[in-house]
């Protein structure tokens, strides 16, 4: 057998017993989700507070009426300087994302309750701007894993991590990296997935992103630690075919926010 197919037939099934949704059997009804991640930039300030109500009582309830279940809502422990929000959304079509818009005019309910939001006049905006990208499932994990217990840990925290390459050529080497055997060592070692998405349209192209959690930073330590001495990666990266597949790692560490659905 191919040394390649061998490998990726074996990553699949691995994957699969922790995530049934990728098994051979779902495939044709299970497709990949479309993630949608926002960056909302406020002034320092009263801003960000006035945003946090706003995402808990007006846009999350909207966009779950719209259909867009788990929404997450984060702010960053270690990252970007400004008072930064990030949120998840989980579109399971492009047809989600692009009929939101639509969906959140038509709904009386977030126009009435948001009305004070969304009117913001332009000396004192409810954020200074939203930064999005959109990112397509990986086929070893297409959809999105919520983790169990997340919103009775205080101390639990989300790790996004974003993967840069120098081509798009490099780019798809990694991804398949991570479709044929890297993603269960990351489940071997504690690194455990919430999603991870292929770069489709955003910032620093090509790239992929994806999001881990843990129970809080010394779990974090732990994992990462047991990850970089495990026997399988140090085969997978001595591999050449996946050498020079990244130029550039950023690291943010985020907190989920009270009402956060992740």
């Amino acid at each position: 057998m191919n040394r390649r197919k061998f490998v990726a037939t074996a990553g699949a099934t691995s994957v699969a017993a922790v995530f049934p949704q990728t098994s051979d059997a779902n495939k044709e009804t299970q497709s990949a989700s479309f993630f949608e991640l926002r960056k909302y930039i406020s002034r320092v300030g009263s801003h960000r507070g006035r945003l946090a109500s706003f995402l808990k009582d007006v846009a999350i309830p909207a966009w779950n009426r719209a259909g867009i279940s788990n929404v997450g809502a984060f702010n960053v422990v270690h990252g970007p300087t400004d008072p930064t929000t990030y949120v998840l959304l989980t579109h399971d079509s492009l047809m989600s994302m692009n009929s939101l818009r639509g969906k959140l005019v038509d709904d009386a309910a977030y126009q009435a309750d948001g009305k004070a939001f969304l009117s913001a006049t332009l000396d004192d905006p409810g954020y200074t701007r939203v930064e999005s990208s959109l990112f397509k499932g990986f086929d070893a994990m297409p959809n999105l894993a919520v983790p169990a217990g997340a919103a009775d840990n205080a101390q639990r925290i989300f790790e996004l991590r974003i993967y840069e390459s120098h081509s798009e050529e490099a780019a798809i080497r990694k991804i398949h990296m991570f479709n044929n055997g890297e993603i269960p060592i990351f489940l071997d070692t504690g690194l455990t997935p919430v999603f991870f998405g292929e770069a489709m349209v955003g910032e620093r192209l090509p790239n992929l992103t994806y999001m881990l959690t843990f129970k809080d930073l010394a779990a974090r330590s732990e994992a990462w630690g047991k990850f970089v001495v495990h026997p399988d990666w140090e085969k997978m990266k001595a591999d050449t075919y996946y050498k020079d597949t990244v130029s550039n790692i950023t690291s943010i560490i985020l907190r989920p926010l009270p009402f956060s659905q992740v």
